[in-house]
């Protein structure tokens, strides 16, 4: 069995900060260690009344620090913070050449690095490693070799620093074309679907929320399902028939956390584009946990920023078989959206999420009855792939179709419905 690494984990707590938030980002910190293979061997928290600029935390924390790595032949501490290259610098100087210091971002990075399967995915993790390792370069070549690069040829007189420096935005540059092939495929086969006018449901949600396993529950479709941090990075899409026989698409996607590093949900933009361009989204929280407020917090915060923050929801507390938190009501939410309680390990509840998942689907469909020329057959393959079609009348003016479609469906057909007002029409 292989030695896990020993780690020292160091934050700060200042009087802007909550106690309790602070406490509950140190306990998800060392979750993080041990999903990356690591653990605790100590915990250092200092109340400060503001970060040090050099080295975060203070001199005599430092000190402290360099003596119990050195007593204990630990290599390895990590910040509960984003450090900048100064301090990380600073900071090993201080702490000796064996001991390597690393961020929160570096540490979660490391953790994709690790999950990362598809060819997209591991390209993205590696923009975003070189996005936040080139300016943490500081000469001694130690960020770059932890990413496994090789160095370039270098000019004459070129220092190792400005090499390294040269070898990065060179390899940035090639990821970034790559990555924008990969998702001008992403893109064709999104207006593919859309075409077809399936609706499109994302499953979004806190990482380690079980979004994985509810999939699989709903699909089978036999996606890596642990009760790990980031479990699951490259999104996978499956069909799913909804009790009416109505076919939609459900999408599981990468896992969100506090302070999750902006350049990682740039280098990761694709991605999450399916997030932004679902019809509906699917919030998956951990009803186990306390921290679930706060998580779903989090978790809208950043479907604000990636600007999907008004699409209706359905609200899932899964994990209801290892108990309910305390501070959850459950009417909160149901005011404003549906509200399920599940356990997707189980299948408690599943019957309840199906019933929400139709009415969901539903929201904003209507009857119409169309009238479609009889040499426009696709319109009507249409009306068959995305609505609930109830009769077909042969004319000899053309088709006439009464469906009920979802306001997208009708938008790609108006034209063939009477009641729609045309051009110039009041």
């Amino acid at each position: 069995m292989e030695e896990l690494t020993k780690a020292i984990l160091v934050g700060i707590c200042t009087p802007k900060d909550s106690p309790e938030a602070v406490e509950k980002s140190f306990d998800e910190l060392e979750r993080l260690l041990e999903t990356a293979g690591g653990s605790c061997f100590a915990k250092l928290l200092q109340n400060i009344e503001k970060p040090n600029p050099a080295t975060l935390i203070g001199s005599g924390k430092v000190a402290e620090l360099a003596v119990l790595c050195n007593l204990n032949e630990i290599t390895l501490v990590i910040f509960d913070a984003e450090l900048s290259p100064s301090q990380i610098k600073n900071l090993e100087d201080a702490l000796g050449e064996r001991v390597r210091v690393l961020d929160r971002s570096m540490l979660i990075l490391d953790i994709f690095a690790l999950h990362a399967v598809t060819r997209e995915g591991k390209l993205q993790v590696e923009l975003a490693q070189l996005q936040y390792s080139a300016p943490r370069l500081y000469g001694q070549g130690k960020d770059l070799s932890r990413l496994g690069g090789g160095i370039g040829t270098r000019g004459p007189g070129e220092s190792k620093l400005e090499s390294d420096r040269r070898h990065i935005r060179r390899r940035i540059t090639a990821l970034e074309e790559e990555l924008e092939t990969l998702d001008k495929n992403r893109r064709t086969m999104r207006q593919s679907r859309d075409r077809g006018g399936i609706f499109k449901v994302a499953i979004v949600g806190y990482t380690n929320a079980g979004k994985s396993t509810l999939l699989n529950r709903l699909t089978d479709a036999g996606v890596l399902a642990e009760d790990k941090l980031f479990a699951t990075l490259d999104p996978t899409t499956r069909k799913y028939a909804l009790p009416s026989g109505r076919q939609i698409l459900l999408t599981d996607t990468v896992g969100f956390i506090r302070n999750l590093p902006h350049h990682l949900i740039k280098a990761f933009k694709s991605t999450l584009d399916e997030v932004v361009y679902a019809d509906a989204l699917l919030i998956v929280l951990d009803a186990s946990d306390p921290d679930c407020q706060a998580q779903l917090e989090v978790t809208e915060s950043l479907l604000a920023d990636l600007g999907a923050a008004d699409k209706p929801v359905l609200y899932v507390f899964n994990k209801c078989d290892l108990g309910m938190a305390q501070l959850l009501s459950p009417g909160k939410h149901a005011e404003r959206d549906r509200t399920v309680f599940l356990s997707a390990k189980t299948g408690q509840g599943m019957p309840l999420l199906e019933t929400a998942l139709e009415e969901l689907c539903n929201l904003g469909r209507r009857r119409v009855v169309f009238h479609i020329p009889n040499s426009d057959g696709g319109a009507l393959n249409l009306l068959y792939k995305g609505a609930d079609v109830e009769s077909v009348e042969y004319t000899e003016t053309g088709m006439l179709v009464a469906a009920v479609v979802d306001a997208k469906l009708h938008g790609q057909l108006k034209q063939y419905d009477p009641s729609y007002p045309k051009k110039g029409e009041d």
